[in-house]
């Protein structure tokens, strides 16, 4: 029994099946194109991490991840030595107690605010504005390497928003009976985050002060 012959138009798909089954996943072009874009990508992930400085004087520190994301927000940040370090701390929590004080004399000024609160909000606004004070004296004080001047100055800082919470505190003593207005949340996520970030200052001092002994 003589073979079969294909048709012309069988042999052409079976033809364009064959090339489909073993094409190469990627054409010399587009794998060259890949391998030299690894480099830039290597090189941008790189860029992202922060200095080694940066991650080993936040790793003396008591909020290692805050501390971080504080002075990786600063560019600056990438070239600073430790006192550097130390000054980019201290406004970024310098920056925290302005931002609060701000918040803080808004809602004072609010149309939505009870008249009784406005002022214990102005008092709260003011002790903020005295931390943010107190820090802008520590960044002179560390530009004059006067370590201990600016340690005293961010310790002061981190008290300041303790006393708005006795604030709050007394007033809901006076209230007794009535709705006692308890202290906000969102004061005491503020509270925290200034306390945390004066903590980092402080222990990059301590490193600071350190130094000066050896």
């Amino acid at each position: 029994m003589a073979a079969t012959r294909a048709s012309p138009v069988l042999l052409l798909l079976l033809t364009v099946q064959l090339s489909l089954l073993f094409r190469l996943p990627d054409s010399p072009s587009t794998l060259a194109l890949a391998l030299a874009a690894e480099p830039e990508q290597q090189n941008a992930k790189q860029h992202r991490q922060p200095a080694l400085l940066v991650q080993s004087t936040c790793n003396s520190t008591s909020f290692y991840d805050l501390c971080i994301a504080a002075l990786a927000a600063d560019p600056a940040s990438s070239t600073a030595d430790v006192p550097g370090l130390g000054a980019i701390a201290v406004s970024a929590a310098a920056n925290n107690a302005s931002g609060t004080a701000a918040f803080l004399g808004n809602a004072s000024d609010a149309a939505a605010t009870p008249q009784a609160d406005r002022a214990l909000l102005r008092a709260c606004a003011g002790k903020y504005a005295a931390a943010r004070d107190a820090l802008v004296q520590a960044r002179a004080s560390l530009a004059e390497q006067a370590y201990d001047y600016a340690f005293v100055h961010v310790s002061a800082a981190g008290e300041y928003p303790a006393v708005c919470r006795t604030l709050f505190r007394r007033r809901q003593q006076q209230q007794r009976g009535a709705s006692r207005s308890a202290y906000p949340a969102e004061l005491a996520k503020r509270e925290e985050a200034l306390r945390r970030l004066c903590t980092i200052a402080l222990d990059i001092i301590s490193l600071l002060q350190n130094q000066e002994t050896y």
